[in-house]
């Protein structure tokens, strides 16, 4: 059996303004936070002790899973921050020095362990990993994906040998001096006994110090190339990216949540819509108590947050809507992530409440 860890302290700073006031792993997929599918994933897969590292805005991730009973599983955490001038700040310590901080304090990596990233979706068959790295030996392993050649500069790329040993690593190459296309998925396989490479009270980063120590000492460090879905939330144009193919259905284990009142059209609980006179084009989910007014339009993949009102003569296309946001009559939003204060481009522009070139565009979006 394993255990489980889960990267969440992070400040998300690549997808903001999305983790302004939201962890990074909170950030909502249909409605669920990117950490409760992966929770759901681990715990299907018989891996029921989880710990979680936790900084900025920790108390949203603490609140929200608990101790974990809801999922059958046993949740902990572990809070990193110091105390200035009598306030305790976040400050975290790194992917490796918060999973060392853990180990000295309780001992708790008592045998393998899967590290995941907190916001990513995955489908990987953890058994079949888990498996792998006990059959080589290894006291590290990195499971990886192939990835077309032409998008190897997105990624941290894994080279290895014909065994799987990892022998370098290269950071978002070009692709003519890439010298594989193994992408790095930041699923990790750890035994105990690489945690004591870690060392102990100092900031330490798993990717950019703790891998090249393993590949200088020539540990059993490994690559593992599996196929699997792996949907990482990068970057905000990820995030609209990621719930377009929701939306349209593109990943099985991603359910929608509501009623189908309509082919392709989604509700939740107490909705008011004109049904007869407005013209939505799924597939598209209304969160509870949203309204929808005569004359407006929806063409999906559209996600409409719980407590939304879209107005007269309003269109919204291929769009995200946090809740609460409300869209003036006739104006237009075109994917777009929009809430009561921000909206962003798909492509990551932000435009934010109160800018001048907002104005015209934006009218009365607001809550």
């Amino acid at each position: 059996m394993a255990k489980g860890m889960i990267l969440a302290a992070g400040q998300g700073t690549r997808v903001r303004p999305l983790t302004k006031y939201l962890p990074k792993p909170m950030i909502p997929i249909l409605g669920k936070p990117v950490m409760e599918y992966l929770i759901e994933h681990m715990a299907c897969h018989g891996i029921v002790e989880i710990m979680v590292n936790v900084a900025y805005h920790n108390h949203k991730i603490e609140q929200y899973f608990g101790d974990g009973h809801r999922w059958g599983v046993e949740i902990g955490y572990s809070y990193e921050g110091v105390r200035e001038q009598g306030d305790v700040i976040p400050k975290p310590m790194g992917s490796a020095g918060g999973m060392r901080r853990i180990q000295d304090f309780s001992g708790f990596f008592d045998e393998p362990t899967l590290v995941l990233c907190g916001d990513a979706l995955i489908d990987l068959d953890i058994g079949a990993a888990l498996y792998e790295h006990k059959t080589k030996g290894a006291i590290a392993s990195v499971v990886a994906l192939d990835v077309p050649r032409e998008e190897v500069q997105n990624y941290g790329i894994v080279v290895a040998n014909a065994e799987g040993q990892i022998q370098s690593f290269q950071e978002k190459p070009k692709p003519a001096e890439a010298k594989s296309t193994l992408a790095s998925t930041g699923i990790y396989i750890f035994n105990p006994e690489v945690l004591d490479l870690v060392p102990p009270g100092q900031t330490y980063d798993i990717g950019a110090q703790l891998f090249p120590q393993l590949v200088e000492q020539k540990l059993p460090f490994y690559a593992q190339k599996r196929f699997f879905n792996w949907i990482d939330i990068g970057r905000v144009s990820d995030y609209w990216s990621v719930l377009q193919r929701v939306l349209r259905g593109e990943l099985a284990q991603m359910t929608m949540p509501g009623r189908e009142v309509r082919p392709g059209v989604w509700s939740g609980l107490n909705t008011s819509v004109a049904w007869d006179q407005v013209d939505i084009q799924g597939p598209v989910y209304l969160g509870s108590s949203v309204k929808i007014e005569a004359g407006a339009r929806i063409i999906g993949p559209c996600w409409i947050g719980h407590g939304s009102v879209i107005r007269s003569g309003a269109t919204v296309t291929r769009s995200i809507l946090m809740e609460y946001t409300r869209i003036a009559a006739g104006m237009h939003f075109d994917e777009m992530i929009v809430s009561p204060d921000y909206c962003v481009t798909r492509a990551g522009v932000t435009l934010y409440r109160g800018d001048d070139n907002v104005q015209l565009r934006w009218g009365d979006a607001r809550a």
